[in-house]
């Protein structure tokens, strides 16, 4: 007996020193967190019991987002397989040729007058559109924009008063913090999954463009198909990233996910809302990331920041006085050692921002600031032998690359930063000779050809395979 009541004893001690090890989670009055449907009291302890035991409070969070979180069916003609590696996120089947194809997924409403955020892989190039909410209603969305960069899209239904996320801050989320992944796969009601921050930062090379834009948080809460455009929140249940892909060559949850950074997201759907198009700012510089190989080749006392190769004359980066060889440490105070981090600081910001930066020259570190300028002005340097034009470097072709392809002129594509043309799906190598039906004989063609007309244009040009092309961009 005396044995039986020493192992009670410590079975007891054991669950206290348990519970004791817990961390506290701080959690604000929900009711501020949300829309407008769901009230929650402000003693939040007393109705979730986790709260009392020290526990991160899964309920709290759990109960702000389900009902945000939306079922989405988009029916397509075809479906691109760009994304099947890690966005095989819809129940294709084996549709009868053709047949609709049908794909699912989740969405985020943002606002209370049916403003939805989701991933762009799950309605690019749709002909319908359905939403149902977490109550059961069900409505026909239309799409206000899609940026396949960030693989975000801003949907819209014609309602009222919607319960929605408020956004966190994802610059404030931290390695090792819970969350919840939330989605609506299958068209019954939002499902919840737990999990921890794994990573951030992270470029797993899955959009498929060289112009993409990723900076994933990774975590390891279950996101299986159909929950591709759900929410990841923290446990306060605010907003901090949209889930958007799975690491997995089965199409199944293996471990780790994905998830967009919701200052991104916010950035995004502000733009759409505001000006209907994306408004990206254009840093202007040519980076490399450093490692300890190129440190000690370099010289590097350190392997932290990204070192700046080139600058483009006459950018942001050149007006700002910055140059060739600098490295680039911080951006508004957060340091920036990849490009993954870079990008996620610069495509939050807009074009007029004005944000401090640190750099190190000469083992020195200079603090100063960069006006950001959109991608798409006209930022133009042209010398005898080249011309650089929205991020695109051109150089005249050669006499044995106008007699291969049959042209009396055209114009190279050398170097293709971020900007207007690469966005449109353009890459180097490839020779413009003529815009609008009009041939171009000159740079002066060419600058006011891109710069000068209002619109849309029509570029005609052919890649070194032989390969002729036709992209119609806005200018």
């Amino acid at each position: 007996m005396k044995r039986l009541i020493g192992l009670f004893l410590m079975a007891i001690a054991g669950g206290v020193v348990a519970l004791a090890s817990y961390k506290l989670i701080e959690k604000s009055h929900p009711s501020q967190l949300y829309g407008t449907e769901m009230k929650i009291p402000v003693h939040a302890a007393s109705y979730f019991p986790g709260a009392a035991l020290n526990q991160p409070d899964f309920e709290t969070a759990a109960a702000i987002s389900v009902h945000a979180v939306v079922h989405i069916k988009s029916e397509f003609q075809n479906k691109s397989s760009v994304y099947d590696d890690f966005f095989d996120f819809f129940n294709l089947g084996r549709p009868m040729p053709n047949s609709p194809i049908e794909a699912f997924g989740s969405g985020v409403i943002v606002s209370g007058d049916g403003y939805i955020v989701t991933n762009n892989h799950v309605v690019q190039d749709a002909e319908s559109i359905v939403v149902t909410l977490n109550d059961k209603r069900v409505f026909k969305a239309s799409i206000i924009g899609t940026d396949p960069s960030t693989d975000l899209a801003l949907l819209k239904i014609d309602a009222a008063n919607l319960t929605f996320l408020a956004y966190g801050n994802s610059d404030e989320v931290k390695i090792g913090e819970w969350v919840l992944a939330v989605g609506n796969p299958f068209d019954l009601t939002s499902t919840v999954t737990a999990g921890i921050v794994s990573a951030k930062a992270r470029n797993i090379n899955i959009l498929g463009s060289k112009g993409a834009i990723e900076s994933f948080i990774q975590t390891d809460a279950a996101v299986n198909p159909g929950n591709s455009g759900g929410a990841l929140v923290n446990t306060r249940g605010e907003l901090v990233g949209i889930n958007a892909a799975i690491a997995s060559g089965t199409g199944n949850y293996i471990g780790y996910s994905f998830a967009i950074p919701v200052n991104i997201v916010r950035k995004v759907v502000e733009d759409f809302m505001k000006y209907g198009k994306i408004q990206r700012p254009y840093l202007g510089i040519y980076y490399k990331e450093i490692d300890d190989k190129f440190a000690k080749d370099n010289g590097l006392s350190s392997i932290q920041g990204v070192y700046i190769e080139d600058v483009v004359p006459g950018g942001s980066s050149d007006k700002a006085g910055i140059k060739k060889g600098d490295i680039l440490i911080s951006m508004q105070g957060v340091p920036v050692n990849s490009k993954s981090e870079l990008q996620e600081e610069i495509t939050q910001r807009s074009p007029g921002d004005k944000i401090s930066v640190s750099l190190m020259r000469d083992g020195k570190q200079i603090d100063t600031s960069i006006t950001l300028i959109s991608e798409n002005e006209s930022n133009v340097v042209m010398n005898d032998d080249k011309i650089i034009i929205h991020g695109a470097t051109f150089q005249p072709i050669t006499d044995q690359e106008k007699k291969r392809f049959s042209i009396t002129e055209g114009f190279k594509i050398t170097r293709l930063d971020n900007g207007l043309l690469r966005n449109s799906g353009i890459r180097e190598g490839f020779i413009v000779y003529a815009i609008d039906k009009q041939l171009i004989h000159s740079f002066q063609d060419l600058k006011n050809a891109l710069t000068s007309r209002k619109g849309g244009v029509l570029i005609e040009g052919v890649y070194p395979n032989g390969l002729r092309a036709y992209y119609g961009i806005g200018i």
